[in-house]
């Protein structure tokens, strides 16, 4: 059978290719021929309208809105990249059979409806999607800054370096300070379309000025964005008058209403609710920062890029707007771990991989390194109830140790390659000393838990292991 499908996730990155790679082994394992396009940060391995015509199944690995007018007529199956990652022999069985297919019509008021719901946290990660490249490039920008000096961005340094100063000046006084307005007119527009972006820019810069920072402006988004669906989307008018009342009234109306929110009901509590979390954060002593690590280690690892990883990774990069670089240090070298964990244990257990696994932990190197923690999914999809303890273990034990020790990072990302850029990250050696120690633990952990591969790649004595309940 031939198949073709989309798979696209919020941010664009690891779960969209992920997702079409399994899909397209598993596909050619079962004999039948497939192709998937993917729509990440750009379109690639893009459909033909003759390919889409030939196709007896499509697949729509999403989790986002993709363009469906032009699988009008088809058979197609519906499901998340998390779900085509982990269940892609199901998923591409299901579809073959029309378990769970719906036919798409470019009429069908009810199926555009159903295409279109979207939950809360899809709206968060659209935030997140278009935050993301103002704090990588931004906090990049300002970490290489530091290179020339500590002082050498402030103008009356006797330190003062131009470049430095210009680094500092793109990166963090403007890249960087758009991130939270960024964050919140991604929420907005997510929820109400091209209408919600004007409201939900407004509600992050005004969460900037009255210091409710990335809470506040997290919030202000979700405001932002039902206040205007509300009015763009709900409210019917006359023909006569859509037009004005789309081009002034919904703005004026949303910004308004936003606007007054912000300054007299959200601003205020949110900012001394992150005052005093800074001031906690700040105050941590040793025993403090061990159990907050902890926290960070175990939500960094337990779905490895899914929402838990990515609730506490944003969070952390919104501390840092608040001058605490402790937390997304942690979760840096937290986020590192998993990957860089199941490479060394592909090494030093080989009889526990079969030649597929040890492949894909040649380029968990480069992935862990990268702070890209999907790399270790295929590992937690083939083997969940060992793998998953394991990197939660390890990624634990690696951010305990940095948050004790009080590491910090002026960069949000970037893994092992901002550690070359002097005076980013402070305490370096234990930085370094954090994230071996957690790759190890990961590694021995695994390789104490998972059984030995035949030469068919099935693990062995499974049923007696699961009768001793360690499957």
């Amino acid at each position: 059978m031939k198949i073709v499908g989309v798979t696209s996730c919020p941010t664009g990155i690891a779960h969209t290719y992920m997702a079409a790679e399994k899909l397209q082994i598993t596909a050619e394992k079962k004999g039948h021929e497939a192709k998937f396009e993917t729509q990440g940060a750009k379109t690639e391995n893009v459909l033909s309208s003759q390919e889409i015509e030939e196709a007896d199944v499509i697949i729509l690995a999403i989790d986002k809105d993709v363009d469906m007018d032009k699988f009008a007529g088809k058979k197609i199956k519906k499901v998340s990249t998390s779900r085509a990652i982990k269940e892609s022999d199901k998923v591409i069985d299901e579809a073959i059979n029309g378990i769970g297919t719906f036919i798409h019509n470019e009429s069908s008021k009810n199926e555009n409806k159903e295409v279109k719901k979207k939950s809360l946290y899809n709206h968060f990660m659209s935030g997140v999607n278009y935050m993301l490249p103002f704090v990588i490039a931004g906090g990049i920008l300002i970490a290489l800054s530091f290179a020339f000096g500590i002082e050498a961005s402030d103008p009356d340094s006797d330190s003062y370096n131009i470049i430095a100063g210009a680094l500092s000046k793109i990166g963090g006084d403007t890249a960087f300070a758009l991130m939270i307005p960024a964050l919140a007119a991604g929420i907005a527009s997510s929820i109400a379309g091209r209408a919600g972006f004007a409201p939900g820019l407004t509600a992050g810069t005004l969460a900037i000025a009255g210091g409710s920072g990335f809470l506040g402006g997290m919030i202000g988004g979700i405001l932002a964005g039902y206040v205007t669906d509300i009015l763009a989307n709900r409210i019917n008018m006359k023909k006569s008058v859509q037009a004005i009342y789309q081009l002034i009234a919904v703005p004026l109306v949303a910004i308004t209403i936003v606007g007054m929110s912000m300054v007299f009901l959200i601003d205020t509590p949110i900012s001394w609710l992150l005052s005093t979390l800074t001031a906690f954060l700040n105050g941590l002593g040793t025993t403090s920062g061990l159990m907050f690590g902890l926290l960070i280690g175990l939500m960094m690892a337990a779905d490895m890029g899914g929402p838990i990883n990515k609730s506490i990774s944003t969070f952390s990069v919104g501390l840092m707007s608040a001058g605490v670089n402790a937390p997304v240090a942690a979760c840096m070298i937290a986020g590192m771990t998993p990957p860089l964990g199941l490479a060394l244990a592909t090494v030093l257990f080989k009889h526990k991989f079969n030649k597929e696994e040890r492949t894909s932990g040649k380029s968990c190197w480069v992935l862990g390194a990268s702070y890209i923690t999907e790399g270790a999914i295929p590992f937690a999809v083939a083997d969940p109830l060992r793998v998953i303890p394991s990197l939660m273990a390890g990624s634990a034990v690696a951010a305990a140790i940095s948050m004790s020790a009080g590491v910090t990072s002026l960069a949000p990302h970037g893994g092992i390659w901002v550690m070359f850029i002097p005076n980013v990250i402070n305490n370096l050696p234990m930085y370094i000393f954090s994230l071996v120690a957690g790759s190890f633990v990961t590694a021995i952990t695994v390789g104490l838990l998972k059984k030995p591969v035949t030469a068919k790649g099935e693990k062995t004595n499974k049923t007696q292991s699961e009768k001793e309940g360690i499957a």
